[in-house]
């Protein structure tokens, strides 16, 4: 259950209270003088993480693991021989028309 902070509006007392979520403000009396004018204060609060529930852990892992994949595809052999050269714009040129004789031409 969480501990709030309340001030009374009658008598102006500040105190804590352990309470249900559910609980309303409206509905908690004053300590002090019994009266049910009380305000719910902003307060902080505590917070602990264990283990890997830290923000952005699985993702962390998730990319280390990706990492290490690649690694070991990089190490593994060509599927199918050695691998090819990319086409490049010298390849991909039409071939030129140097001795070679078109159609109509005698």
């Amino acid at each position: 259950m969480p501990l709030y902070e309340y001030q009374c509006q009658s008598c102006e007392h500040k105190f804590e209270l352990m309470q249900s979520i559910n609980a309303r403000p409206e509905d908690t009396s004053c300590p002090k003088c019994n009266e049910m004018k009380s305000n719910r204060l902003m307060s902080s609060f505590a917070s602990q993480i264990k283990g890997d529930h830290k923000t952005g852990f699985r993702e962390m892992k998730a990319y280390d693991m990706l990492n290490d994949r690649m690694d070991r595809f990089k190490k593994l052999p060509p599927i199918m021989g050695g691998a090819r050269a990319l086409p490049t714009e010298q390849n991909m040129a039409p071939p030129s028309d140097s001795g070679a004789s078109g159609p109509g031409e005698g």
